[in-house]
């Protein structure tokens, strides 16, 4: 059997980030200071840079584009 993934919540992720681009230590101190790897902050750190308070929606709680993804195969669903 695999692990399962804990869950972080939005608000842990928007502070890991800020911890990271304001305190001067690196991504691995960062993570390892905070129990994640490495990867899950540099993925953070991408998606919060890309999408600013967009970033870290939830679940149920999609984006605009990944609402209207899901709007058009509902749609196209219909139309077959």
């Amino acid at each position: 059997m695999g692990k399962s993934q804990p869950t972080s919540t939005k608000e842990f992720k928007q502070q890991a980030v800020t911890l990271f681009e304001t305190s001067g230590k690196s991504k691995t101190q960062i993570s390892r200071d905070l129990g994640i790897s490495d990867s899950a902050l540099s993925k953070w750190c991408k998606e919060f840079g890309e999408q600013g308070e967009a970033a870290f929606p939830g679940k149920g709680h999609q984006t605009p584009i990944e609402e209207e993804m899901k709007r058009l195969k509902r749609e196209n669903e219909i139309l077959r």
